[in-house]
């Protein structure tokens, strides 16, 4: 995230703390559609991830004024939406692991046209796909999102040592799957 990005979500933090609707529109405008990517990452259903982005901003709206940070609002706001995906996912334990495995059968869209190379975007995304969670959400927060590893590790509740070891550990396997793949054709 840039700093600019940063600089502008602090200012609205500020000016809903102070009690203004614009603010709020305006940050719903600009993190929504992250608050849904983060809890889809965890549902891996597009509309159970927009009820639990919804469900989010009560609670961010509800808390805002105990933001002390307003530079923190963005690992804050993720933070809340990871663990209301983690409770609906303990909660809907059963219904997961059924739709996941109906899901495992269907091809995934991809999500991103404006790539130049299409099929190296499809065998990365598949390649990504066959690492454990853990490190897809982290390749996810750090490569795609830009977040930092400190960012990350207040987002997923784990210390900074285990995003860089996850980190590193998904880079290693994603090199060796990709290596493989390249070896067999």
């Amino acid at each position: 995230m840039t700093n600019t990005n940063k600089t502008i979500d602090s200012l609205l933090v500020l000016q809903c703390q102070s009690g203004s609707k614009k603010a709020v529109t305006l940050l719903v405008k600009r993190w929504h559609a992250k608050l849904c990517k983060q809890a889809y990452w965890y549902t891996r259903d597009i509309e159970i991830s927009k009820d639990i982005a919804q469900d989010s901003w009560s609670t961010i709206f509800l808390k805002i004024n105990t933001l002390k940070d307003s530079n923190s609002f963005g690992s804050w706001a993720l933070t809340i939406v990871t663990r209301n995906a983690i409770n609906w996912l303990r909660k809907h334990k059963k219904e997961v692991e059924h739709l996941q495995s109906y899901k495992d059968c269907n091809t995934n869209r991809i999500e991103d046209d404006t790539r130049n190379n299409q099929n190296t975007i499809v065998l990365l995304k598949s390649s990504i796909k066959k690492l454990p969670y853990n490190q897809q959400l982290v390749l996810n927060l750090f490569y795609i999102e830009e977040y930092s590893i400190k960012q990350i590790s207040d987002i997923i509740n784990v210390s900074t040592g285990t995003v860089k070891s996850r980190l590193f550990t998904a880079r290693e396997k994603l090199k060796l799957i990709l290596k493989n793949r390249n070896n067999g054709e």
